[in-house]
């Protein structure tokens, strides 16, 4: 069973958040929490809110065990765009794209091998 958390309309770029999504794809879910605690990036605080919202509806609506969580899929989609101006020199202006992001994470089980 999988466990899906959507987060959408984060103020920064896809292409910045996917250089962050990249580190921790695959990994078990309190691993990625631990590396996106120490690492420098915006993206990192956002991805880390999103993973812990992700186990939580893990844990509390279909009962799994935290430990055997880890992320099958994490991808970073292009939100919709701000068009902004700022004046420039001389009477012209500066036009100024504000991006966003829409971050999904799905968190499924690890099954145990019995040998």
């Amino acid at each position: 069973m999988d466990v899906r958390a959507t987060a959408r309309h984060l103020p920064i770029s896809a292409q910045k958040m996917r250089l962050v999504c990249d580190q921790v794809r695959g990994m078990d879910a309190d691993q990625a929490l631990v590396m996106l605690q120490f690492m420098p990036h915006k993206g990192a605080g956002l991805l880390r809110k999103l993973i812990e919202s992700a186990i939580a509806n893990g844990e509390m609506n279909f009962e799994m065990n935290r430990r055997d969580l880890y992320i099958t899929e994490l991808y970073a989609n292009e939100g919709p765009s701000m068009k902004r101006v700022k004046a420039g020199a001389r009477g012209r202006y500066k036009p100024r794209v504000k991006r966003s992001t829409h971050l999904t994470v799905v968190l499924a089980e690890r099954e145990e091998e019995y040998i």
